[in-house]
């Protein structure tokens, strides 16, 4: 439980840096710093959820590329995962929207980056 805890946190760290930095992904909710902090918690757990059932189909079937290119079609896959974590924000009336896939693919590779630098902050538990 704890490592999920830490996962989402790290998740939503790394989706508050990307939205910081690139006006191509926003979290327009306007209401009080409570309410986005929400926000931004419930569209981490959205991008875990992909992330944790998505991805690994999509990385199984688009192997040969993730071969041939050796691994940076995963940038394509997080780019992918972004967008889709979008579409599903939307669908849920969450305020949180990538504008395009280029965006996505600067957003994907900077929300690794920070994800992985707080879980190896944080420590793990289990």
């Amino acid at each position: 439980m704890t490592n999920f805890v830490v996962k989402t946190l790290a998740n939503a760290a790394a989706l508050a840096v990307a939205i910081w930095l690139l006006a191509g992904i926003t979290l327009d909710d306007q209401s009080s710093l409570g309410r986005r902090t929400l926000s931004l918690i419930l569209v981490a757990l959205v991008f875990g959820l992909v992330n944790l059932i998505v991805k690994p189909v999509v990385k199984f079937f688009s192997l040969p590329l993730f071969i041939l290119t050796l691994g940076l079609f995963t940038l394509v896959v997080n780019a992918l995962m972004l967008m889709l974590t979008s579409w599903l924000a939307k669908q849920l009336d969450l305020s949180f929207h990538v504008d395009s896939f280029w965006t996505a693919l600067l957003g994907g590779l900077i929300i690794s980056v920070v994800s992985w630098a707080v879980n190896m902050a944080l420590p793990d538990k289990d």
